[in-house]
C-alpha cells in the first residue's frame, strides 16, 4: 500500500529550509560534475555517464518514493509526453556530460548555464509567450556572457567542445519548455522518475557500443556521482515545497563559483578574466529574468488575490 503523502507546507512558510536545500542542491551537482569529468579522464564516456548517474540514482530515487508521496505519485495520463521530455532529456544530458569530457569545468559549466536565455527564445516560438524588454536585456546580457567565455576566433577552447556546450544549453531550455507543458498535469515525482527510468534503459541499450571495463576507483566515481546526483535533484525539488521559485532559483548559480572553484584545485584550471566577465554576465541575466518574473507574479496575485 503506498504511503500517505506528507503534508506539505505552503511556499513561504519555511524559507530557510527552502534556501538550505537548494545551496545543497547546487552543491551536489558540482560534486557530480567533478566526479563525472574525473571519471572521463579515466576513460569512462558520456554514454556510460548517462546510465551510471541515472542507474545508480535510481534505488535512491525509489526510496524517495516510497518514504514520501508513494507508489502512487507516479501514475501518469500522459506517457507519451514523458517519453518526449525523456528524449530530449536525454540528448541535452548526453551534450551536458560531452561538454564535461572536452572543456574546462568552469567554461562547460558557465556556457550551459546559458539555458535560461535560449529557453526565453524557445517561449516565444513554441508557446506563444509575450517576453518584454527586461526579459530580452536578460537574454542579451547572457548571450553576450556566452559569446566572452567561447572567444569566437580565439583557439583557448577547442571549438567542438564549445559548440557541444551551446547545444547543450539548447537542449536543457527544450527540457525547460517541455517541462513547463508536462508539470500542469503530471507530478514531480512521476516526471523525474520516469526520466530516470527511461534514460537508465537508453544508457544499457548503449552499453555494448560504449561499455569499457573500469578500475575500483572509476565505479566509485560513478557510484557517488549517480547518488549525489539525484539526491541534488531530491532537493533542488524539495526546495520549490518551503519557498518561492524567485527566492531559490537564482540559488542554482552557486554551481558556476563551485566549478570555478574546483576547476582550479582539483583540475589545476586557473580561471581567466574572460571566463569570470562573462560568468558574471550570464548570471546577472539569469538574475535579471527570476526577478522580472517574480515582479509580474506579484503583480498578478494584487491584481487578482483568488489566485
Amino acid at each position: 500500500m503506498p504511503a500517505t503523502p506528507a503534508k506539505v507546507a505552503p511556499a513561504a512558510d519555511r524559507p530557510l529550509l527552502g534556501i538550505a536545500l537548494r545551496l545543497g542542491s547546487a552543491s551536489c551537482f558540482a560534486i557530480m560534475a567533478v566526479a563525472l569529468k574525473l571519471s572521463s579522464e579515466r576513460g569512462v564516456t558520456a554514454p556510460e555517464m548517462i546510465l551510471y548517474r541515472n542507474g545508480f540514482g535510481l534505488p535512491v530515487l525509489l526510496a524517495w518514493v516510497l518514504l514520501g508521496p508513494g507508489l502512487g505519485a507516479l501514475r501518469t495520463r500522459r506517457p507519451l509526453a514523458h517519453l518526449t521530455r525523456s528524449a530530449i532529456g536525454l540528448v541535452s544530458m548526453v551534450l551536458t556530460f560531452e561538454a564535461l569530457i572536452l572543456l574546462p569545468l568552469a567554461e562547460a559549466t558557465t556556457i550551459t548555464f546559458a539555458a535560461p536565455v535560449f529557453a526565453t527564445i524557445l517561449s516565444v516560438f513554441v508557446l506563444s509567450e509575450r517576453v518584454g524588454r527586461y526579459r530580452w536585456a536578460a537574454v542579451a546580457m547572457g548571450f553576450t556572457g556566452v559569446l566572452i567565455v567561447m572567444q569566437p576566433g580565439s583557439d583557448r577552447l577547442p571549438l567542438a567542445g564549445v559548440l557541444v556546450a551551446v547545444a547543450a544549453a539548447i537542449g536543457q531550455a527544450g527540457v525547460a519548455i517541455t517541462l513547463r507543458q508536462i508539470g500542469k498535469s503530471e507530478g514531480i515525482a512521476a516526471i523525474v522518475f520516469w526520466f530516470t527510468v527511461a534514460t537508465t534503459v537508453a544508457g544499457l541499450l548503449a552499453l555494448p557500443w560504449f561499455g569499457q571495463r573500469h578500475d575500483a576507483t572509476t565505479w566509485a566515481l560513478l557510484v557517488a556521482a549517480g547518488m549525489i546526483g539525484i539526491c541534488g535533484q531530491l532537493m533542488m525539488t524539495a526546495s520549490l515545497q518551503h519557498a518561492p521559485v524567485a527566492v531559490v532559483a537564482p540559488l542554482d548559480y552557486l554551481q558556476i563559483l563551485w566549478a570555478t572553484l574546483f576547476g582550479w584545485l582539483v583540475f589545476a584550471h586557473a580561471p581567466v578574466a574572460t571566463t569570470l566577465l562573462g560568468a558574471a554576465l550570464v548570471v546577472a541575466g539569469g538574475l535579471l529574468t527570476a526577478w522580472r518574473e517574480h515582479y509580474l507574479r506579484r503583480t498578478v496575485i494584487a491584481a487578482r488575490p483568488d489566485l
